[in-house]
């Protein structure tokens, strides 16, 4: 009885091994012809979202779009179940980036069972091509994809800082436009008004509200090009910290956490510390 509890024991780990090994990798071939289903598949069941979308075609073949979203996302259901059955710790996919993404793929058909038209939401599922640059081994689109992150990351506190004095910055223009003009040129409070402050500072000018009198005019131009200044600092930002964050990264998945971007030589994982299979 030990020898057999032993047995089904190693023969359920050599499977999961090798469910993990088809799932989450693609430097095999079982583990290549899977993503590439897995991508058809997304890329069809997205198509199917687009032209049920399309009234004629809707009223025509309403219900086989019914049944294709239907076996789309009981396809994508499975799916999910087996990338938690196979990863050594479930609660590292379903909580990383691609397992929140993954279960949100799949969640608006069953919502759609409650709330009448949540199935379109089913568009989310197009981010699952993200794996399309692991799958496809374009590991310098993977590596500039990691750099840009960590770039995001890094900056977070002085883009905080910057938006932080923008909004402060457009409080002030949105009351004194609103002192300037009043409402009899349209700018009825100074919450409509730093509305038009943002309108203005981000260049967008839609023209649904502008200054009448000669000194709005003038303050309304100083703001303008204030927004051309305004939008050249974050990009700055951003610009310096991907300099800094320049580094090789490797498209080897963690089968602990299920999280990308390594070195290299990496021999653990950098963000759990677990042994990487190379």
């Amino acid at each position: 009885m030990g020898d057999n509890q032993i047995n089904s024991t190693d023969h359920n780990r050599d499977f999961r091994n090798k469910l993990y090994e088809i799932i989450f990798e693609a430097d095999t071939p079982a583990g290549k012809w899977f993503d590439i289903i897995l991508l058809w598949a997304i890329l069809l069941s997205v198509l199917v979202v687009f032209l049920e979308s399309i009234s004629e075609l809707k009223k025509d073949y309403g219900d086989i779009f019914f049944y294709l979203e239907w076996f789309f996302t009981i396809l994508f259901t499975i799916e999910y179940a087996l990338r938690i059955i196979s990863t050594k710790k479930p609660l590292g996919y379903i909580f990383s980036f691609y397992g929140i993404i993954d279960l949100l793929a799949i969640l608006p058909t069953y919502l759609s069972l409650v709330i009448i038209g949540s199935q379109y939401l089913l568009v989310i599922r197009i981010l699952r091509l993200l794996r399309v640059f692991r799958i496809l081994k374009l590991t310098h689109l993977v590596r500039q994809a990691t750099i840009l992150k960590k770039a995001l990351i890094a900056s977070r506190g002085k883009i905080t800082v910057f938006l932080f004095a923008v909004l402060t910055l457009i409080v002030i223009v949105g009351a004194v436009m609103y002192v300037i003009e009043g409402p009899e040129n349209g700018f009825t409070s100074i919450p409509f008004s730093m509305y038009w402050a943002v309108v203005t500072m981000t260049t967008v000018g839609y023209g649904d509200v502008s200054p009448q009198t000669p000194i709005g005019q003038v303050f309304a131009s100083i703001v303008m090009i204030m927004g051309y200044a305004i939008i050249a600092v974050p990009t700055g930002i951003v610009s310096v910290e991907i300099a800094d964050a320049k580094k090789r990264t490797t498209t080897q998945v963690c089968p602990n956490c299920s999280k990308e971007g390594h070195d290299p030589d990496a021999v653990h994982c950098k963000y759990c510390g677990t042994p990487i299979n190379k």
